[in-house]
């Protein structure tokens, strides 16, 4: 899908730089794609390779990076393609029925291509269901096994390495650009809610230790990373589990807490993206520092709302708070004014009525979100809300999600309109061959929010720069703007 832009000297409208396409379609389950180009294809002759399908969140990317990299350090080469690959390892999704029919299809495709797959991530968990289709997989594991996923790969393509040849990044393997990678902070959710079954595939929460965290993220900057974005299932209960333990940072302690963690993340000299946030009272006090601009944290927020309803809310598993939510919001922009949020829902969940509906467009006009995704809700085997009755049939599942979309379209038009004339700091990600340069401001996450574009003035700029721009246009989900 192409924008239609008028040309700047009056001419017909003419095709301009692509517009993205609804992001708040996207599924929250699903990471970007993984780089063709940030995979090294280089091979030496007797080097084994094995291929990697990376399918999920993008925590399940991070994993797929983690093993990369501790293959490429045992002397692996990296393969790009199935013929390339002596064996294909399959990092699957089990998140929903359609998620795991996605992994179930990537791995007969792996089979089919290749013919020695290795199976691990979130459907891992469920073994006896994967191999009933597929009986032919060499081994499989369950989220996060990497020891196990390496025994399989070595059971399947004894290592060669060659110390003299086989060179390893400081960063390890990166399937995101070079300008951004995620930054895993904590494993599994120690969270309830109804339709959720990632607790069961991930465990309860296992937070690393803040100097851990703070020493990939230093490497990361190191490397020439612009923008780093944190991630887990729950980031706002990041170190809860160690009891917000303190640690060792270049001579001094730092607490195991979102707050300090973020705050010294910051301290980088990279722009950090906070993700999957929930709103705990504790939130209040990454404010400041995201109203900061010297601080490097980003004003943006990540928050998995799901639904306004108190009822939908409590039939979920989920705090029914909805209302003290928007005095919450209203605090926090009070404070500050820039602040972007992002947030998901589901609609369609078993005994929504159309009264709870209505009360969830009602409350996303309160909230007047910045980005917004929505998906309808399916069963997971395993998940408790399958039980429940009074499901909601598709057709009207499907009619109130375009409701919702719709509300969502208008509200994040009306947002963008607010910012022409304004300037604003963004990242390039792009540089076609036409010179058109396809951003993002701070309110924009990678492919799963929005685009600035620069169409015009853009000679000179390279991926990972951050310049400052003055925004002309804006669309439904997109700006336009000229490099100041």
């Amino acid at each position: 899908m192409r924008a239609e832009r008028a040309c700047a000297a009056g001419l017909p409208p003419c095709m301009r730089a692509p517009m993205s396409t609804n992001p708040p379609r996207l599924r929250p389950d699903i990471a970007p794609a993984a780089r063709p180009d940030a995979v090294n294809a280089g091979r030496r002759p007797d080097q084994p390779s094995i291929g990697m399908v990376s399918l999920g969140c993008p925590k399940a990317l991070v994993d797929s990076e983690r093993i990369l990299t501790r293959l490429r350090a045992e002397g692996y080469g990296i393969s790009p393609d199935y013929a390339g690959a002596d064996a294909v390892i399959v990092n699957t999704c089990g998140f929903l029925d359609s998620a795991k029919a996605e992994s179930l299809e990537a791995i007969g495709e792996a089979l089919k291509e290749n013919g020695k797959v290795i199976v691990t991530g979130c459907l891992g968990a469920e073994p006896e269901f994967i191999l009933r289709r597929h009986p032919r997989i060499l081994a499989v594991t369950g989220p996060h096994q990497y020891e196990q996923v390496l025994d399989a790969v070595h059971a399947a393509v004894p290592p060669a390495p060659d110390p003299f040849v086989d060179l390893l990044p400081a960063t390890g393997v990166r399937l995101t650009p070079r300008h951004y990678s995620y930054l895993k902070v904590s494993e599994g959710c120690n969270h309830k809610c109804r339709f959720c079954i990632i607790p069961d595939m991930r465990g309860r929460l296992v937070s690393r230790p803040a100097s851990a965290v703070l020493r990939e993220a230093e490497r990361l900057a190191e490397a020439g990373v612009r923008e780093l974005l944190v991630i887990s299932q729950d980031t706002s209960a990041y170190g809860l589990d160690l009891k917000h333990a303190r640690h060792a940072w270049k001579g001094r302690e730092i607490r195991s807490h979102i707050t300090d963690l973020a705050r010294e993340l910051g301290r980088l000299g990279v722009w950090v993206r906070l993700h999957y946030v929930y709103p705990y009272p504790h939130v209040r006090e990454l404010i400041p520092l995201m109203a900061d601009p010297e601080s490097g944290v980003l004003p943006y927020l990540d928050i998995p709302f799901q639904h306004a309803h108190p009822e939908t809310l409590k039939r979920m598993a989920r705090p029914a708070a909805a209302a003290k939510v928007l005095d919450e919001i209203a605090a926090w922009r009070a404070q500050c004014p820039d602040l972007a949020l992002r947030s998901t829902f589901i609609v369609g969940f078993p005994g929504e009525t159309e009264a709870e509906f209505q009360t969830l467009l009602d409350w996303l006009e309160a909230a007047q979100l910045d980005r917004v995704g929505c998906f309808k809700y399916e069963d997971v085997a395993g998940a408790r809300s399958n039980a429940l009755p009074d499901h909601v049939p598709e057709e009207v599942k499907q009619e109130r999600w375009e409701r919702f979309m719709a509300r969502a379209q208008e509200i994040s038009a009306a947002r963008l309109a607010a910012r022409v004339g304004k300037r604003l700091e963004v990242i390039v990600d792009e540089i076609d061959e036409d010179g058109i340069a396809t951003c993002r401001t701070m309110a924009d996450a990678p492919e799963i929010d929005g685009n600035l574009f620069i169409d015009e003035n853009a000679g000179g700029l390279s991926v990972g720069d951050i310049v400052t721009v003055e925004v002309e246009e804006a669309g439904d989900y997109d700006l336009w703007g000229r490099r100041l």
